[in-house]
């Protein structure tokens, strides 16, 4: 069965105004922190594009802040050296940092990556913290809310939230927490996919909602629809397209809710190093 998916949503508005409550990180020595933002990383040209926008819309929102990208697979620079050019380059002029995770959910990136990144540099070193991942966050489930919506989702069709996957729990009640959210706004079924590390698999969750429904399709009848919570294309949101849905939403970037959460998660972490 073929999925129809919906047209990237390239004209989601940019952030040009700091959001509610962005404005409250004081400055350290130097400045204020250097805001690392971590991506996974990916080899998708359009996705890396996505994530770049993503970065861009928070610095037009906050053009005080030194805004810098790092990742944790597939791309350069690692997170781990970002953070040390910034707390302790070469120039011996040190500042403090503040990783934002770019991923939806907690899991193996943030707890050994990310952390990792920040740890003490030593004597004479700046400061680093981390934020948490952007989700859960009822922004999130308002904004793939409106990427049903815009998929065209029927009050009866049964959704799969696809979510990347962790072997770590807590990554799984983060999903869970947004799958409960979007329950309160569709009348229909809402379950949970996972792409690697966790069950059930998209797929799986596909075709078990497909047999809860008796079997109907886009001919007629409920649908299943996933519903993609990626930041970006790239290889999960194509795998998304073999799992035998009727439909498959765009990836929730770029909009202007995800600026505002990365800049609260950045506000957050950096009032931790004026403790």
């Amino acid at each position: 069965m073929s999925a129809e998916i919906l047209a990237f949503p390239s004209g989601a508005p940019a952030a040009r105004s700091a959001p509610s409550g962005a404005g409250g990180a004081a400055p350290a020595a130097g400045g204020a922190p250097v805001l690392v933002g971590c991506s996974h990383g990916t080899s998708d040209l359009t996705g890396r594009a996505v994530v770049r926008a993503l970065l861009d819309d928070v610095r037009a929102a906050r053009p005080d802040l030194d805004v810098r990208e790092a990742f944790v697979d597939v791309q350069q620079p690692e997170v781990a050296d970002v953070v040390t050019s910034v707390v302790a380059p070469d120039d011996g002029a040190p500042r403090d940092a503040v990783v934002v995770p770019l991923l939806l959910s907690g899991g193996f990136h943030v707890g050994v990556d990310v952390a990792a990144a920040v740890e003490d540099r030593g004597p004479g070193a700046g400061r680093a913290a981390a934020g948490t991942p952007l989700g859960p966050d009822p922004r999130l489930v308002d904004l793939l809310a409106e990427r049903l919506v815009e998929a065209g989702v029927r009050s009866d069709d049964a959704v799969v939230v696809a979510a990347a996957g962790s072997s770590r729990p807590g990554a799984a009640r983060d999903v869970e927490r947004l799958a409960a959210g979007l329950r309160e706004r569709h009348a229909g079924p809402v379950t949970v996919g996972y792409g690697a590390m966790a069950s059930p698999t998209v797929t799986e969750a596909v075709a078990a909602a497909r047999a809860a429904l008796g079997g109907a399709g886009a001919s007629g009848g409920p649908r299943v629809v996933v519903a993609a919570y990626l930041l970006a294309p790239g290889f999960f949101h194509d795998r998304l397209l073999e799992a035998g849905a009727d439909v498959v939403t765009a990836p929730l970037a770029p909009d202007a809710r995800l600026t505002a959460i990365v800049l609260d998660r950045y506000v957050d972490a950096a009032a931790t190093l004026l403790r």
